[in-house]
């Protein structure tokens, strides 16, 4: 009868913890949340704001421009993560690019992986589609200037409290003589108590 007993109330406490309510709340995407002390989307954002502002403000895009009299084209390369932590590079690479584009000061191009996709397309184009709408081999846009970099971190932690030290390095390459025309880096440290 006790095993009887207890077995119910196990239950009971099972299905009343199931049904607890959950609150979701929508909140400002601009807003900074910081709930596990790793790197996240604002950080993304934030280091991608000012690396590129900090890349186009530099001597390299106006001896560009006044030597070529256009616009540099960009590719964004890889950003490897280095860091203690899972974090997903191709986020950061997307705001990187966004912000090149909405200076309207570059011109960006896809990477190699998404130029694939595009000359599948191409072909399957002139393959099936009305020969007037068929986009044209061998008139893609070459970058001049690479951008890479690597992201890395350090964690310093004694009893509950941690430090994250986040460190990004980006370099712009010339495409023609690998020549590095900007070098840019960011940190952001965060303390963290548990």
């Amino acid at each position: 009868m006790n095993k009887v007993l207890i077995f119910t109330l196990l239950a009971v406490l099972l299905v009343s913890g199931g049904c607890r309510s959950r609150r979701v709340t929508r909140v400002d995407t601009e807003r900074a949340i910081d709930l596990s002390g790793r790197w996240n989307d604002h950080d993304s954002r934030l280091v991608a704001e000012e690396m590129i502002s900090d890349a186009l403000n530099r001597p390299w895009l106006n001896r560009f421009t006044e030597n070529s009299d256009r616009p540099p084209v960009v590719i964004v390369g890889d950003v490897r993560n280095r860091s203690h932590e899972h974090i997903d590079a191709e986020t950061f690479i997307r705001n990187m690019e966004r912000e090149f584009i909405n200076s309207g000061l570059v011109r960006v191009v896809q990477s190699a992986e998404f130029r694939e996709q595009m000359r599948e397309e191409r072909a399957d184009q002139h393959e099936f589609a009305n020969p007037e709408t068929v986009a044209q081999w061998r008139r893609e846009t070459g970058a001049d200037y690479m951008l890479t970099g690597t992201m890395n971190s350090i964690v310093d932690q004694y009893r509950r409290d941690r430090v994250v030290y986040y460190q990004v390095n980006l370099e712009l390459s010339d495409m023609e003589t690998n020549e590095k025309v900007w070098i840019g880096e960011k940190q952001i440290r965060k303390t963290i108590r548990n």
